[in-house]
């Protein structure tokens, strides 16, 4: 992919976001020494004070004996939303939300990725399509 700056008006985001659920079951974990699991098993790692948060898949978390409380499903965006584009996140952050449908996000250089838990992920990529159409 070329290094480009990525779209950021609102609504041409909204109704191009082409939500994509992503195969497996994922985690997150707080722990204290991440150089135990391979780089090659991390979806992602955030350094926070308490311990390096890191979100794996659940049958890697499960062969390292790393405990979770959340298994979540992965949503990709396949849009190349720029990092500052304001109110993509607020407006599907909202739409979950109204279905009762939590969400924790992260956003890499080229696509948001949210987490939804597992039972809800359906509904979710419903929700997301619903408002591509709107």
């Amino acid at each position: 992919m070329e290094n480009k700056k990525g779209i950021s008006n609102l609504a041409q985001l909204i109704a191009n976001m082409e939500p994509v659920l992503n195969e497996g079951e994922y985690i997150f974990a707080s722990v204290r020494d991440v150089s135990t699991i391979p780089r090659t098993m991390t979806i992602c790692e955030m350094k926070e004070k308490e311990g390096m948060t890191v979100v794996l898949a659940k049958k890697d978390a499960e062969s390292l004996g790393i405990a979770f409380d959340f298994v979540a499903a992965w949503i990709t965006l396949n849009i190349h939303s720029a990092l500052e584009a304001v109110g993509l996140t607020a407006a599907f952050a909202t739409a979950l939300g109204e279905n009762n449908i939590s969400c924790n996000v992260i956003a890499g250089f080229y696509h948001d990725h949210i987490f939804v838990d597992v039972k809800d992920k359906e509904k979710a990529m419903e929700v997301l399509w619903g408002m591509t159409k709107v």
